[in-house]
């Protein structure tokens, strides 16, 4: 097995943009993006940089690129990539609901490297100055839409038509009444045809959240089973996500436990109509008189994993996948170290978890483990991926692009909230 190797020594990412590292397998390059913090090397100098880092899969050497300098220490600035039929990659980022400004640059063609000056689309008239946040790049019907977290902290898109030169608004997506921080935190995936999302209703650390599924195909967001929720998505009064498939409700009994404010990590789909989700939830909200006894299960396992998947002869199946363990900082009891989903085999997933799901044992930090499932995740198969390690390993993503490799990565170290760590970014690169 490959050992891996890091490409970046200051750098983490969140998990509500995509694609946040990607493949051209003509020029064997993987591009992945970050933001460096104050804690890593570099120091103040480096802080808030959000950078690329490009990576010759061949010679394993990396270089790193600066989109933008001292944009803001903040790992939900990361960028989302595209790359374009002319042979140039997109880049779009943002701040983490800090000003009102969708950034974007275009690279030189065939060249990540590179990249021409930074363009702005400015949201200020539509957010009242309340700020958006995050970035997620696909494609429908040869439109380019940029789904990021706007008005009224909703689910809304840009929409380019010269791939991703320029950008206009679109529309929201789906809208209620907020609660709490922001409303539903989605996660997207898509195919020529259509583009499919999973989301929650708000925060899980304000409501009590459920689970939902939808897709928009030919102009309309459907449900699972390809009822029209919104005739018109994104071109009028936009729906409650409440009203699309619900997938995981808050409250039901799994693994034995009872899931409550549950999170998305990651969604995937193929060719055929398949789809795979990996959901977070909290599995031992304790009543209001808490023993001791729960005290301790709190301490040890607050959180498991779960997986969804979708056949269209077969509509959803949910199945636990694991234990996450306690929140991952203080002050955000649901962030966990996730499950993300290979974007070519939906029946492979790697883990980030202190617990070892082989045997339920616990180690000093999080480790790595990768699961295969054949039963569409009834039963698992587990290995290793990490062990022994002398810091966390978190939040890993397998870059789309190449079928032939399996380019796994995450970012280890110290992380004590989302603007400080001290983290480096790792790639385990796999052939076959």
């Amino acid at each position: 097995m490959p050992s891996p190797y890091v490409i970046n020594d200051n750098g983490a990412w969140c998990w509500f943009q995509d694609e946040r590292a990607l493949i051209d397998p003509e020029a064997g390059l993987l591009v992945v993006g970050s933001i460096a913090v104050a804690e890593g090397p570099g120091g103040a100098e480096r802080a808030g940089n959000v950078e690329l880092t490009v990576v010759d899969l061949a010679s394993r050497t990396s270089r790193i690129v600066v989109l933008h300098e001292n944009l803001e220490a903040d790992d939900h600035d990361v960028p989302a990539l595209w790359r374009r039929r002319d042979g140039r990659w997109l880049a779009m980022y943002a701040k983490h609901k800090t000003d009102d400004l969708m950034r974007w640059r275009v690279s030189e063609p065939g060249d990540p490297t590179r990249w021409g000056p930074e363009s702005t689309f400015d949201w200020t008239e539509l957010t009242e100055g309340r700020g958006v946040t995050y970035a997620n790049i696909h494609e429908l019907d040869g439109r380019l839409y940029c789904f990021t977290r706007a008005i009224n902290d909703d689910q809304c898109a840009l929409v380019s038509d010269d791939d991703g030169d320029t950008w206009s608004f679109a529309g929201k997506l789906f809208t209620r009444p907020k609660v709490g921080y922001v409303n539903g935190y989605t996660r997207y995936a898509s195919t020529p045809d259509r583009i499919d999302l999973v989301t929650t209703d708000h925060h899980p650390r304000d409501y009590d959240n459920s689970i939902y599924h939808g897709y928009l195909e030919r102009g309309m967001l459907h449900r699972s089973d390809r009822s029209v929720l919104d005739p018109r998505a994104l071109q009028g009064g936009a729906p409650s996500q409440e009203g699309l498939t619900r997938i995981l409700a808050a409250g039901t009994d799994l693994g034995g436990a009872t899931l409550t404010h549950a999170w998305t990590s990651d969604i995937r789909v193929d060719p055929a109509g398949g789809i795979a989700a990996t959901l977070t939830a909290r599995g031992d909200d304790a009543p209001a008189s808490p023993t001791p006894e729960l005290e301790r299960i709190r301490e040890i396992a607050d959180h498991r994993f779960v997986y969804a998947r979708f056949r269209p002869d077969r509509g959803w199946t949910v199945h636990p996948l694991g234990l996450a363990g306690p929140g991952l900082l203080p002050h955000e009891q649901d962030y966990t170290g996730l499950a993300t989903i290979d974007p070519h085999d939906l029946d492979t997933v790697f883990v980030s978890t202190p617990f070892d799901p082989r045997d339920g044992s616990r180690a000093p930090h999080h480790e790595i483990y990768r699961g295969r499932t054949a039963d569409d995740g009834a039963s698992w198969r587990w290995t290793a991926i990490t062990s022994e390690s002398d810091a966390d390993n978190l939040r890993p993503i397998v870059a789309p692009g190449d079928a032939t490799r399996t380019a796994l990565l995450w970012f280890r170290g110290d992380m004590t909230a989302s603007q400080h760590y001290r983290c480096e970014i790792v790639l385990h690169d796999s052939l076959g």
